[in-house]
């Protein structure tokens, strides 16, 4: 199976108004939630692609009973391995604004984790390694954790030859990334923030030097740049794309966790990880993918070798 771990988990709440103005009252149109988290979101495309999945992470309180049940519902093929602690499990807020398409965000912290509860965590995820054939460490750390979390995550997966994508920033990214984590994905702004550097080749370059095995750097619409041990590659999808982002960069991140966990060669990992990115930007619904147009797309994506 592939694991996928979202240390601080949340409902994802959606509000849809006809126009968003302050110091007003809304009516709302349309309430959606769903359950949400990189990792989570990761492992529903996984799911989707026909792959064993199994979701850890840190999950509480009268938020985390409703995430696990929408989980069970929303993505019946990925196994609930989340482990349970006594904090409110954080919720996101979007407010979806009708007249001109423009969300608004509302991202809570997330509930305090205690020493106890990480060990407890730790015990869990040590026992999920021994059965993974890959994993991700995504997203952002909740309360209470220190920055070094990803990097003991990292080298745990790494003693017991299990590959280990990161994706997360700041801090955590820093840190995690001195612990030689096999692929870390930032996007060109991440990578810009933890090198310095702005021109993303250099930038990679440099993120690939502190001890990333393989860099692979989102361009958004322009695609994606690996820098790895065995080359350098940029994959494109074949045309520019109108839709909404959404999920992208998830989807990208279930693409190179797959094709890694299958061992594939890094331009058919980064042909993957492009079309499930542009076909989750076509969706009709945001933070999924479309099936046909990923199948349609895959042959299409262009990857060159610099």
């Amino acid at each position: 199976m592939i694991l996928t771990v979202t240390l601080n988990a949340a409902l994802d709440v959606t509000y849809r108004v006809p126009r968003l103005e302050p110091h007003t009252t809304h009516r709302v149109r349309e309430v959606v939630e769903r359950p949400g988290g990189k990792g989570l979101n990761v492992a529903r495309v996984l799911a989707a692609l026909g792959h064993g999945t199994t979701v850890t992470g840190l999950v509480g309180g009268r938020t985390g009973e409703a995430l696990r049940a929408l989980l069970r519902q929303t993505a019946p093929g990925v196994a609930d391995a989340l482990v349970t602690v006594a904090g409110d499990t954080r919720r996101t807020v979007a407010v979806v604004d009708g007249s001109s398409g423009d969300t608004t965000m509302f991202n809570e912290p997330g509930p305090v984790i205690s020493p106890e509860e990480w060990t407890a965590f730790l015990d869990r995820y040590r026992e999920l390694l021994a059965d993974a054939r890959a994993v991700a460490l995504c997203g952002s750390l909740p309360p209470g954790l220190p920055v070094g979390s990803y990097a003991e995550l990292v080298r745990t997966a790494r003693s017991v030859g299990v590959p280990v994508l990161l994706d997360t920033s700041g801090e955590a990214l820093r840190r995690g990334i001195a612990a030689r984590p096999d692929v870390v994905k930032p996007n060109a702004e991440e990578l810009a923030q933890l090198t310095g550097l702005t021109d993303p080749l250099r930038a990679a370059r440099e993120a690939r030097r502190r001890g990333a095995r393989a860099v692979v750097a989102s361009g958004g619409a322009e695609g994606m740049l690996a820098v790895t041990e065995r080359g350098i590659w940029r994959a494109a999808p074949p045309r520019r794309l109108s839709g909404n982002p959404t999920g992208a960069g998830d989807s990208a991140v279930a693409g190179l966790l797959s094709a890694t966990a299958e061992d594939l060669p890094w331009p058919d990992r980064l042909a993957r990880a492009v079309a499930l990115s542009a076909a989750t930007v076509l969706a009709p619904a945001a933070g999924e993918f479309d099936r046909e147009r990923y199948e349609v797309l895959l042959p299409q994506v262009a990857v060159t070798e610099q």
